[in-house]
């Protein structure tokens, strides 16, 4: 098929470059990017580590370059939302870190919630609805979007659970790497199914090598594994089962994944996410400059 032609900004996770954030905003406008996601969990992103001077002094830093912040990380790690001693306590800090991307200039923070039960009875089920459903609320009350990456279920089931939450507030951070690595879904067919709640996406390729347990990835309640990019990302780079390569040179199909995204409107951020290999800058400015040739 002919290459579609790309319109969407293009967008690079700070935290990949692995040399802080300010550092890491610096390099970003280097290698061409439009935009930065920045992880908003802990040290000095965290919301509560930052006063209201010091967002000001962040927007402002960020403005000077010509940037703007696709999307705030929030992914908090753990069980996701499936554990109920813990949810209280993450879905105020997730509040948090949306309060603070509205305030940076970003409606869009994305996370990972846990796996998705396919028993919609389950208690994990009901926990993750629970938890997802104030969420969305909070969301949808202040305009924003607490926005699910993909990948540790298929975009079907996805689409299933947040059909019952009643708003977009919670909605989606479409990653096509994800996909094909793990449930080994079709991310094309996927942005079709999904075209109701994307609101982001990451730009990531992979492999899939061999089956995968998605709970052996993405950890479930009551399992030996818990949600961890650290995890996630060693077993992306050295795993027998699926492994993360640069762009263009996975599973993904970009030309017919960019035409869909086309096909729905899309109008959002493709936001490079670089988890493994010894030289991320290098990589993510071969990514920038690969997303470019399809802007004509």
């Amino acid at each position: 098929m002919a290459s579609p032609i790309m319109t969407n900004k293009i967008g690079v996770i700070v935290d990949s470059f692995q040399v802080g954030v300010k550092e890491g905003l610096l390099k970003a406008k280097e290698v061409g990017a439009d935009g930065v996601q920045i992880y908003a969990v802990s040290g000095e992103m965290d919301p509560a580590n930052l006063s209201g001077a010091a967002r000001k002094e962040l927007k402002s830093y960020i403005d000077s370059l010509g940037l703007e912040i696709s999307a705030l990380v929030g992914d908090l790690g753990g069980h996701g939302f499936q554990d109920p001693a813990q949810n209280k306590e993450k879905i105020e800090k997730s509040k948090r870190i949306m309060e603070l991307g509205m305030e940076l200039g970003t409606n869009i923070v994305t996370t990972h919630i846990g796996i998705v039960p396919a028993d919609r009875n389950s208690r994990i089920y009901a926990t993750m609805h629970t938890a997802c459903e104030e969420l969305s609320n909070f969301a949808n009350g202040m305009g924003a979007f607490f926005a699910i990456e993909t990948g540790p279920e298929t975009a079907a089931h996805l689409k299933s659970f947040l059909d019952g939450l009643g708003s977009r507030g919670v909605s989606v951070n479409f990653d096509p790497a994800n996909m094909v690595m793990v449930t080994g879904d079709d991310p094309v067919q996927g942005v079709y199914t999904l075209k109701d709640y994307i609101v982001h996406t990451h730009a990531k390729d992979g492999v899939k090598l061999g089956p995968i347990d998605p709970r052996d990835v993405y950890g479930e309640y009551g399992y030996e594994v818990e949600l961890n990019h650290e995890h996630i990302a060693t077993m992306a780079e050295t795993g027998a089962a699926f492994r993360e390569v640069p762009l263009g040179e996975g599973s993904v199909d970009w030309n017919a994944y960019l035409q869909a995204l086309n096909d729905i409107g899309y109008k959002g951020y493709l936001t490079i996410e670089r988890e493994v290999g010894t030289n991320p800058e290098a990589d993510i400015r071969l990514a920038v400059d690969f997303l470019k040739k399809f802007r004509g």
